[in-house]
């Protein structure tokens, strides 16, 4: 019959035509919106990463930590320049570790050490404890620092470029140091996706991916501003108005010529023209040059304001960067023109009451519980400080200090509910967290930021408002996706339903 024969034809081209554009179509849209969140989650984790408090210019003696090859020792001056670098043993015989500390003591007092940075990697908290046990003196600050992509810059061409005389586990121990002295303009050397903070990052689109961090590190950059006279080419490139191209120029012309002391003498550099002057003058920093306002993010194209409101009060530019009392008499409305608004002249006076600010919060050390060492020495209960190492869409990674990082599930990191784990915690937050489990076969740590953590083997499956179970995983695990029964063919089953229908009407068709 004719209305069978139709049915079979649609079916058919719904099936062998329609059907597959339409899956393709939702598979590409979900896969694009998949592509979309983890890149955000990357870009927020680079983001918190790259913006972490610097300890600031100090000399810095830094340790890549090992065992069998031994700890790799370099002193670094306020600059982060390469003073010393040699090998020690402290996992090795009595006279080796005896010759170690007599090492790292002279090395101390020889340059002035004010801090010491050791990598997190293999041998760290035995490394850790090793210089805490020297009897330094208390005003050097004892750090462990994140290596992550330490490896990867130590083989990078702008490594071999800086260090040509050194082997990699040098530039290794040298990354650690400036590491902790300065963040930003360390990571800024290597690949950002090279550092390992966020979810999928091989299975996104690559485009998007390097497009999105890439603007991240060059946010991060303009807005901690960026020291002319001691940044690296890396760091410079990323500068609003320079390239790679520019920033090695201007590179050479610091070279050849000296130090910048004015903002005025970047016209000097070749192929830097008034455009990208324009673009990037207020991004680059100039300290104790003779205009006070080249230490500022205040733009050369508005010193005449700044220049014009201390003549109005009598006074220099200096005594208005120093004194609140004058800052305070300024009426900004009379100062807006044209071309310079009231948010302008808002974010100049700012900018005077604090020169060269720097946005990133205040360095503070941190140190792991005292015995915890390995995964051996954890036991449910305990009550740890640590430090987000990822967040993910399914919880937040957690170094203890054991070598292995623990998982606070989503469903663990706060008493109330948690949709999105960066509302809570970011990457780099130190936090205290409570063991729920380890399983040393397989090398996990379940953890809790919970008041009161649920013990995992008092939690029923299928109970209780959890979403599941805050089983760690190594930082490379994939969350495991839930099981679902395959879509229902919604068009048969109408199909059937319009069948039924004309069958109860006694087979008439109301067409």
């Amino acid at each position: 019959p004719a209305p069978e024969q139709v049915r079979l034809a649609v079916e058919d081209g719904y099936r062998r035509l329609l059907e597959p554009s339409i899956e393709t179509e939702v598979r590409l849209e979900t896969k694009q919106r998949a592509d979309a969140e983890a890149i955000r989650v990357f870009a927020a984790n680079l983001r918190e990463l790259l913006l972490a408090p610097p300890l600031g210019g100090k000399n810095v003696l830094g340790i890549d930590p090992g065992f069998r090859t031994g700890c790799k020792v370099v002193c670094l001056d306020r600059q982060g320049m390469l003073l010393h670098h040699e090998v020690i043993f402290v996992e090795q015989s009595d006279r080796q570790r005896e010759a170690a500390q007599h090492t790292l003591v002279t090395l101390c007092d020889r340059f002035a050490i004010e801090a010491v940075a050791i990598g997190n990697g293999t041998a760290s908290r035995e490394t850790e404890a090793f210089v805490r046990g020297l009897g330094l003196p208390a005003s050097i600050l004892v750090v462990v620092v994140n290596e992550s992509g330490a490896s990867v810059y130590s083989a990078s061409d702008a490594a071999r470029e800086e260090f040509p005389d050194h082997d990699i586990t040098v530039r290794g121990a040298v990354s650690i140091g400036r590491r902790l002295m300065d963040p930003l303009a360390e990571l800024v050397k290597i690949d950002p996706k090279s550092i390992g903070v966020g979810q999928y990052q091989h299975d996104v689109d690559q485009k998007a991916l390097k497009r999105s961090l890439d603007e991240v590190v060059g946010s991060c950059v303009n807005a901690v501003g960026v020291e002319v006279n001691t940044a690296s080419r890396q760091l410079l490139s990323y500068v609003s108005g320079l390239n790679s191209v520019t920033a090695a120029n201007l590179i050479a012309h610091r070279n050849e010529h000296g130090p910048f002391t004015s903002r005025l003498d970047l016209f000097k550099v070749k192929r830097l023209g008034p455009k990208a002057f324009e673009q990037a003058a207020g991004f680059l920093r100039i300290r104790d040059a003779a205009n006070p306002l080249d230490a500022s993010a205040v733009h050369p194209e508005s010193y005449g304001v700044a220049e014009r409101m201390a003549a109005d009060l009598g006074c220099s530019v200096t005594d208005l960067m120093t004194r609140p009392d004058l800052r305070a008499r300024i009426q900004l409305d009379r100062y807006v023109t044209d071309t310079v608004g009231l948010p302008t002249l808002e974010d100049i006076l700012s900018e005077l009451a604090k020169p060269g600010r720097d946005p990133r919060r205040q360095f503070e050390a941190f140190g792991f519980e005292d015995g915890v060492t390995k995964l051996e020495d954890l036991r449910p209960g305990m009550r740890l400080p640590g430090i987000v190492t990822n967040v993910t869409a399914f919880g937040a990674f957690v170094d203890v200090g054991v070598h292995q990082d623990g998982l606070v599930h989503v469903s663990q990191l706060a008493d109330q509910f948690v949709k999105d784990p960066t509302d809570v915690v970011k990457v780099g937050q130190k936090v205290q967290v409570t063991v729920l489990e380890v399983d040393l076969t397989r090398r996990r740590i379940g953890l809790s930021m919970r008041s009161k953590p649920e013990a995992a083997a008092s939690r029923r499956p299928g109970t209780g408002s959890d979403r599941g179970t805050a089983q760690a995983r190594p930082a490379t695990a994939r969350p495991q996706a839930a099981s679902r029964p395959p879509a229902a063919d919604w068009f048969t089953v109408a199909m059937n339903k319009a069948a039924q229908a004309k069958a109860r009407r006694g087979g008439r068709d109301d067409n």
